[in-house]
């Protein structure tokens, strides 16, 4: 897999409540396209089986990447890893993971934008204001609709936007051009997670 399927990009927060793996199926049934594990808190051997695990749950159903691991994601045989500013340059992901899998760089500015291209997608935010990562380091002020539409424009890789959108600015996120609406605290947090990531997926369909 080198292409991102198009649609909602469910991450699967450690700080969430519900463990992860009802997480993932609940995304997964709901209609998630790619489901994201970002579990910063649990170590690497843990991070290992639950990947393993979620790759059963979505296998043949949405696409799994794994958070700043490409070692982890190699050996749980996800589709694809997702790395920060601060992690191994995507080019050393792209070595540790082979050439068949996804490697996506979360992304800021332009210049952020400039030096991701050759990766597989690019994630851009935060669109609108949001909590999710305020306690790890702090964001730059959201970008809105109209810097989205400027990073589509900009980036030669497939754009997943992020950062506090929820149902209602879906509509506007997915007539932007990205390829993905990604969301943490939306789905995470939902009273029903599956029936909120498919109030989700429906709307990015319209």
């Amino acid at each position: 897999m080198r292409s991102l399927p198009a649609g909602i990009y469910a991450i699967v927060d450690g700080s969430a409540a519900r463990p992860p793996l009802d997480l993932v199926g609940a995304f997964v049934r709901g209609g998630a396209a790619v489901v994201q594990l970002r579990l910063k808190q649990v170590g690497a051997g843990e991070l290992l089986r639950i990947a393993r695990e979620a790759r059963k749950l979505c296998a043949g159903r949405a696409a799994l990447v794994i958070n700043d691991r490409p070692d982890v994601a190699r050996l749980a045989e996800a589709d694809g890893v997702h790395l920060g500013q601060e992690d191994l340059p995507w080019q050393a992901a792209r070595a540790i993971i082979g050439p068949q899998r996804l490697v996506g760089v979360s992304t800021h500015s332009d210049a952020e934008i400039d030096a991701a291209q050759g990766a597989d997608y690019v994630g851009f935010g935060p669109i609108f204001p949001t909590a999710s990562k305020k306690a790890e380091s702090p964001l730059p002020p959201p970008h809105g609709i109209e810097g989205l539409r400027r990073a589509v424009r900009r980036s030669k890789a497939p754009v997943v936007a992020i950062g506090g959108i929820g149902v209602e600015q879906i509509p506007d996120v997915a007539r932007s051009g990205v390829r993905c609406a990604a969301a943490i605290a939306q789905l995470c947090n939902a009273s029903d997670p599956e029936a909120a990531t498919r109030a989700m997926a429906e709307a990015f369909q319209r």
